[in-house]
């Protein structure tokens, strides 16, 4: 897939958050890159990260810089067989990371 079209399906995916959440989405970037850096390389296929601090810990008298979830389209359609999987995946990577921006653990994101 294009990167184009992935992106368009990130942005899709965005649109559709409850409007709750899309304005809770303060200083923070959505980017796609195709593949993690190599010191984040692993054996499971990384398919998104969180880089920041989540808003459960942010202190409004400490200036941040932005907040980045980042996208790896190439691990996910690595593991997707067709565009409805790959549009599917991306909706639930980018409501994985956005659960971490939100303050949520790993434990607790596999629980939901």
């Amino acid at each position: 897939m294009d990167r184009k079209r992935f992106e368009a399906l990130v942005e899709q995916a965005l649109a559709r958050l409850p409007e709750l959440f899309r304005k809770k989405l303060t200083n923070v970037a959505i980017l796609v890159e195709d593949r993690p850096p190599h010191e984040l390389d692993r054996d499971d296929l990384l398919l998104g990260l969180f880089h920041g601090v989540p808003l459960t810990e942010k202190s409004t008298f400490v200036a941040t810089p932005p907040d980045r979830i980042v996208l790896y389209q190439k691990n996910i359609e690595a593991i997707c067989a067709s565009d409805e999987e790959i549009r599917r995946e991306i909706r639930a990577t980018l409501l994985h990371e956005l659960g971490h921006y939100f303050g949520l653990s790993e434990d607790e994101l596999r629980r939901l």
